[in-house]
Parts: C-alpha cells; sequence; structure tokens
C-alpha cells in the first residue's frame, strides 16, 4: 500500500507545481514581460494569465502608472561663463513594456544622461539672466528633446521642471545687492510722489482758502459801501427834507472832526481845508446871534447860550483829546484844531461881551430921561 501511496503523492506534488507555474496573476496599471526559452512572447496584463510551466518565464515587471524622477543638482556653464547648478524633476510614463525592457539597459539613466546633455546645450546659448527669466522656454525644449528620444524606448515624457537654478555665492551677493537697490530705488520714487502729491494737495488747498477769504472780503466790503452808500443816502435826504442851514452844517462838521482820529491805526491825519471856512460860519452865527436878541431880555438867553457854547467847546476839545491816541502828525492836526475851536470859542465870547457892554450905557440913559 505504501508504496502506490509515495507515487501519487509525488504526482500530486508535480501537477500543483505544474498548475502554479502556469498561472501568472498580473496587478493592475502592472505589465509582465513573458520569456518563452529566452525569447520574448508576449506582455501579461492586469489579471488571471496562463503560461507554460518551465519553458516560460517573467523577464521584467514594469509599473506604467505616471512616475516622477528628481534628479541631483548638475552643474551647467551659461552663455556669459558663469556655472550654476540646476536640478530638474521629470514626468514620464511606460505606453510600450517590451521597447521599455528591451530596447534600452536603464531607461531611466538614460533619460538623466540626455536630460543633462540637452540641459547643457539649452542653458549654453542664454546668460544667466536669460537662464532665470526663461524657465517655461527651457522646460519646452527639454521637453521636445526627450520625448523624440524616448519615444522608440516606449517612454512618453509628460512634463519637465526645473526645480532650482542656484548661482555661485558671489553672483547671489551681487543680485541681493542689485535687488535692495531696486528696492531703494522704488522706496525714494515713491516717497518722492508721496511728497509731490501732498505739496499739490496742500498748494490746493491754500489756493482754494485765498480765493474764498478773499470772496468773503469782497462781499463785506460791496455789503459795508451798500450800507454806507444807504446811510449817506437817507442823511443827504433828510439834510435836504429839514432845508438845514449853513449854521447847523458847519457846527456838525466841528462835531465830527474828532472822529477823524478816533481809530487806533491811524498814522497821519490831514485837517480838511474847509475848517478855518467851518470855524467862520460858527462864529458868525454865535456873533448874529448876540446882535440879534433884545437889549434886556436877550442878557440872560445871550449869557445861556456863551454858557451852552463854552461847554459845547469844551466837550469838543475833550473829544479831541480822547481821539488823539495817534502818531505825532495826528496829535498835531489835533493841537491845530484845537486852537483854532478855542480861538473861535474866545472870538464868539468877546463879541458877546462887547455887545452886553454895549447895551447897558443905552439903557442907563434911557432911564435917566
Amino acid at each position: 500500500m505504501e508504496p502506490i501511496v509515495i507515487p501519487i503523492l509525488v504526482a500530486a506534488i508535480v501537477v500543483v507545481f505544474l498548475v502554479a507555474s502556469a498561472v501568472r496573476i498580473v496587478p493592475q496599471a502592472r505589465r509582465y514581460n513573458i520569456e518563452r526559452f529566452g525569447r520574448y512572447r508576449r506582455t501579461l496584463q492586469p489579471g488571471l494569465n496562463l503560461v507554460l510551466p518551465v519553458a516560460d518565464r517573467t523577464n521584467s515587471k514594469l509599473d506604467v502608472r505616471e512616475q516622477v524622477y528628481s534628479s541631483d543638482p548638475k552643474p551647467v556653464i551659461t552663455e556669459d561663463n558663469l556655472v550654476v547648478n540646476i536640478d530638474t524633476v521629470l514626468y514620464y510614463q511606460v505606453t510600450d513594456p517590451r521597447a521599455a525592457a528591451y530596447e534600452v539597459a536603464d531607461y531611466l539613466h538614460a533619460i538623466d544622461q540626455l536630460t543633462v546633455t540637452t540641459l547643457r546645450n539649452v542653458i549654453g546659448s542664454m546668460d544667466l539672466e536669460g537662464t532665470l527669466t526663461s524657465r517655461e522656454e527651457i522646460n519646452a525644449r527639454l521637453r521636445a528633446v526627450l520625448d523624440d528620444a524616448t519615444g522608440k524606448w516606449g517612454i512618453r515624457v509628460n512634463r519637465v521642471e526645473i526645480k532650482a537654478i542656484d548661482p555661485p555665492n558671489t553672483i547671489k551677493e551681487a543680485m541681493e545687492k542689485q535687488m535692495r537697490a531696486e528696492r531703494d530705488k522704488r522706496a525714494a520714487i515713491l516717497h518722492a510722489e508721496g511728497e509731490r502729491q501732498a505739496k499739490i494737495l496742500t498748494a490746493e488747498g491754500t489756493k482754494q482758502k485765498d480765493i474764498l477769504e478773499a470772496q468773503g472780503t469782497q462781499q463785506a466790503m460791496i455789503l459795508r459801501a451798500d450800507g454806507e452808500a444807504k446811510a449817506v443816502e437817507l442823511v443827504f435826504q433828510a439834510v435836504h427834507r429839514n432845508n438845514a442851514d449853513p449854521k447847523v452844517l458847519a457846527y456838525k462838521y466841528l462835531e465830527t472832526l474828532p472822529h477823524l482820529a478816533s481809530s487806533d491805526n491811524n498814522t497821519f491825519w490831514v485837517i480838511p481845508g474847509e475848517l478855518t471856512e467851518a470855524v467862520r460860519t460858527v462864529t458868525s452865527a454865535f456873533g448874529d446871534q448876540s446882535r440879534a436878541v433884545p437889549p434886556e431880555s436877550a442878557q440872560p438867553e445871550v449869557a445861556a447860550a456863551a454858557d451852552a457854547d463854552d461847554t459845547a467847546a469844551e466837550s469838543r476839545i475833550a473829544g479831541l483829546n480822547a481821539g488823539s491816541t495817534v502818531s505825532l502828525d495826528a496829535a498835531r492836526a489835533t493841537d491845530e484844531a484845537e486852537k483854532q475851536a478855542a480861538a473861535a470859542v474866545s472870538d464868539a465870547k468877546a463879541e458877546a461881551e462887547a455887545a452886553k457892554s454895549s447895551q447897558v450905557p443905552g439903557r442907563g440913559q434911557a432911564s435917566g430921561n
């Protein structure tokens, strides 16, 4: 019994081994290259696949998903003889597993070397400034060259990106100084623009202020002139309506003189030439009044009028003295007016006394007769 069991067990083990060798399970996004007796036979697709045991074997297992490959920094010389280190990132995908396995020994190493060579050719025709500012152009040219070269290898290059461009330290320091100078220049320009705008706005504000003040002053002067014109017109109409005689006008003229020096800003006071005529008119008024009064009954009235004139003259003189707190010219003019007014009052008093003395003997003679 035992000699029969042993061959059966051996046969079962051989069958299991052969079945296991004939079955290949390929994961998703994977491709297996099968060789039969050392020759490429076919590429297994994802899922369950059957092969010939012992005769077929798996040569390579490839991932057909998009892969990312980052190369080490490579020194590249620019057109202006500066050495820069450039890192690249490569995005590729296996499109033909057979070509990727049999057309090139190591496609990653081949792609890396081709990238470095193409990069040196591209960067060698650019200066440092163009290298730093033309990344899109460099990427496009690298992709075109790599896509053309790797197509026969069963590789499709989707994107090539420059990850970093590192110039020498001396160039970095010079670039930093240049950028600092540019920033300082922009800051100075912005500061100057701000000051210019501020000065313009200040000048505009001052201009508007002066215009408004001038307009306000103009309106005030117009209104003041209108008021004074109306006041003069009313006074003129009142004088003509009441038919004032020259005596009253002369008296008002003398009464107005102290107000000429009442302002603190007056430094020069001009005495009108009509002042002497006005004083004469007042004097003649006093003289005519003293002669027109009857001899006896007019004495108290003449005395009262003289006292009133004295009081009025003294008040006018006091007014002149009070309003003459100005400059030396105004004070001299005021003193001259006071002297003329005092002389006029003295002449009036003398004429009144003379009239009184001439009337007293006549009355005594009339009583004697």
